[in-house]
């Protein structure tokens, strides 16, 4: 018996080194890539383990210049390392992350290098603990100047997967798909033929704008432990000397009508009062930090949805939840210049002085998009009926921490 348990052990020893070993070489997810040939090779248009190459590819390039946030961030917000002084630049936003998540990635990357500027892009939605990208181990987050070495570990017991393997195979026998490159072959920003894939997905753009309302208005934020959590990741941020540009994601105008006809307003309301309080304080104590509105209801985000205007395509959306990159240009000219064209009324900085006229236009401009776009406000309550939550004007609870 104690023989075969020794023959047994062996076998499996050296079948899961096997594999552990072909998963490592072959490395079909890019999970520790950077500047190599491998990247410049087309993938699926589904970027797998995005979290693992994205935290392995900071602590190789060390960029002075981070972007944050989710995925309307990692899509929009082009690389564009004139506006920063030449200096490296890298989109570290994640597909699907939570306030939460972005915290962890942009810790990580003061960690393992030396931030200059963070730009960081955040909704309310999206502002909680919960949820988030569920490939983001907490455990590819540096916490001291070894994790190069901690990481090739995580990566070889990350390697032991059947479901990795067989992505191996097929890479190597031609059949793992190509449809763009990986994000990381455009410091970290996806591929426009990634998201073209996923919108075909959908159907078109029409297709896309209902589903991507309903995924907004499931959101559970913004959420009190997520600010406590936000305070204290801003703080650590201006002590060190970052310069901190914050904007709120110019998504649809339709989403912001799913906050206000869900009873979600005066919750989003209150959040932009802590948000500008915030910066408002670092600000005064020294930090080089604002805070810009691009959300709402304004000239870019009131374009005329495919259902309205019978284009297949929209200008500056992919969908309801998410700007394409010229959108994204007019946000890093408005926060850095120099002027790129955008609109006046798209983009306003916001302090505690500002804010309460600012808040007053956008309800003014809400009313006036109820009166002027009834089929869109159409398709925004038919998806609030759905859920069965049509509180107009009931805020969320104020208690409500997660």
């Amino acid at each position: 018996m104690r023989s075969y348990l020794m023959i047994f052990g062996g076998i499996t020893a050296i079948a899961l080194g096997a594999v552990a070993t072909l998963n490592y070489r072959v490395d079909p997810y890019l999970l520790h890539q950077w500047d190599t040939p491998e990247l410049q090779g087309l993938r699926p248009a589904r970027e797998k383990l995005s979290p693992w190459g994205k935290t392995y590819a900071l602590a190789r390039y060390r960029p002075s210049v981070l972007y944050a946030g989710n995925s309307r961030t990692e899509l929009g917000l082009p690389i564009q390392p004139a506006l920063f002084g030449g200096k490296d630049v890298f989109n570290g936003a994640l597909s699907g992350a939570s306030v939460s998540d972005a915290i962890a990635l942009v810790r990580h990357a003061a960690t393992v290098g030396r931030l200059d500027t963070v730009v960081w892009g955040i909704d309310a939605p999206s502002f909680s603990r919960q949820g988030g990208n569920t490939d983001f181990d907490r455990e590819l987050v540096a916490t001291d100047s070894y994790y190069l070495w901690r990481r090739g570990l995580i990566d070889i017991k990350r390697g032991i997967n059947l479901d990795m393997t067989l992505d191996s195979i097929s890479l190597l026998r031609g059949t793992f798909g190509s449809r763009c490159l990986s994000s990381l072959a455009l410091r970290g920003q996806r591929d426009e033929r990634c998201v073209l894939d996923h919108v075909d997905g959908w159907g078109g753009t029409s297709g896309a704008m209902v589903p991507r309302l309903r995924e907004y208005l499931r959101g559970i934020g913004p959420t009190a432990g997520a600010m406590r959590d936000f305070r204290q990741s801003v703080a650590g941020l201006c002590h060190a000397g970052t310069r901190l540009r914050l904007y709120i994601n110019p998504t649809h105008a339709m989403t912001s009508d799913v906050l206000y006809w869900s009873g979600k307003w005066p919750a989003m309301e209150r959040w932009q009062t802590q948000l500008a309080e915030l910066v408002w304080h670092r600000a005064a104590q020294g930090c080089d930090i604002q805070l810009y509105d691009f959300s709402g209801f304004n000239s870019i985000t009131t374009e005329a949805i495919p259902q309205v205007s019978g284009d297949p395509l929209m200008r500056y959306y992919w969908e309801a939840s998410h700007y394409r990159v010229n959108v994204g240009r007019m946000i890093l000219a408005r926060m850095f210049g120099p002027d790129d064209g955008a609109p006046e009324d798209f983009g306003v900085a916001l302090t505690p002085s500002t804010l309460p006229g600012h808040q007053a236009a956008q309800r003014a401009a809400r009313d006036r998009y109820h009166l002027h776009h009834a089929a869109e406000t159409k398709i925004v309550l038919d998806v609030v009926a759905e859920s069965g939550d049509i509180k107009t004007e009931q805020p969320f609870s104020q208690a409500r921490v997660d």
